[in-house]
C-alpha cells in the first residue's frame, strides 16, 4: 500500500519545486489545481452550481471564466468555502481514485495549497508543508503574474489558511526559501516517510 504524502503550503512557497523533484525521483504526483481545472470543466454537477452561483457568464465558450472565479473568490473567505463546497468533494473522489490506481508506487503525493482546508488531510498518511518568507513569496507571485496588482496577490495570500497554523498540523516541513537547499530536505523526508 502506498504512503500517501500531502504536499501543501501558500500560494507562491515553491510547492511545484518540491512537486517536480519528487516526480523525478519517481513518485507519482496528483496536482490538485490541474486536476480541479480538469474536473471543473467537465464535471456537469460543479458547472450548473457554478452557473446558479455566478451566472452563465462563469463559462465563456464553454471555458471557465477564470478571471470571474478568482474575482468571486479572493474577495471574501465565505465565498472560497462555497467555491471549494462544489468543487473539492469531487476533486477527492478523484484523488481517492487516482491513489487506487497508484497503489503499486511505494509512495505517492498530492499537491494542494489548501490540502488541509479543502479536507484531503485524511486521504494522506504523511502532511508536508513548504514554506517560504512572505517577501519571496510575494516577489515569486508578482513574476509568475505580471497581472495582479501586489494588493491582489496579498489577497490571495490572506485568503488562505495562515502558514503558522498550517505548519502545526504539518508533520515534516521543507524550507524553500532560495537559501535552504532543497534536495536533503527531501531525502530527509523520504527517510521519515520509512519510519
Amino acid at each position: 500500500m502506498a504512503i500517501k504524502i500531502g504536499l501543501t503550503g501558500g500560494i507562491g512557497s515553491g510547492k511545484s519545486v518540491v512537486s517536480h523533484l519528487l516526480a523525478t525521483m519517481g513518485i507519482p504526483v496528483y496536482i490538485a489545481d490541474d486536476e480541479a481545472k480538469r474536473i471543473t470543466s467537465s464535471d456537469i454537477t460543479i458547472r450548473q452550481q457554478l452557473v446558479h452561483l455566478l451566472g452563465e457568464e462563469i463559462f465563456s465558450n464553454g471555458e471557465l471564466n477564470k478571471k470571474l472565479l478568482a474575482a468571486y473568490l479572493f474577495s471574501d473567505p465565505e465565498n472560497a468555502k462555497i467555491v471549494n463546497g462544489i468543487i473539492h468533494p469531487r476533486v477527492k473522489e478523484d484523488f481517492v481514485r487516482w491513489a487506487s490506481l497508484n497503489n503499486h508506487y511505494p509512495i505517492v503525493a498530492i499537491e494542494s495549497a489548501i490540502l488541509i482546508e479543502a479536507g484531503f488531510e485524511d486521504e494522506v498518511d504523511i502532511i508536508v508543508m513548504v514554506s517560504a518568507p512572505l517577501d519571496l513569496r510575494l516577489k515569486r507571485l508578482a513574476l509568475r503574474d505580471s497581472s495582479s496588482s501586489k494588493e491582489q496577490i496579498k489577497k490571495r495570500i490572506q485568503s488562505q489558511m495562515d502558514d503558522e497554523e498550517k505548519k502545526s498540523m504539518a508533520n515534516f516541513v521543507i524550507v524553500n526559501d532560495e537559501e535552504t537547499p532543497v534536495i536533503p530536505q527531501i531525502i530527509e523526508l523520504m527517510n521519515f516517510t520509512s519510519l
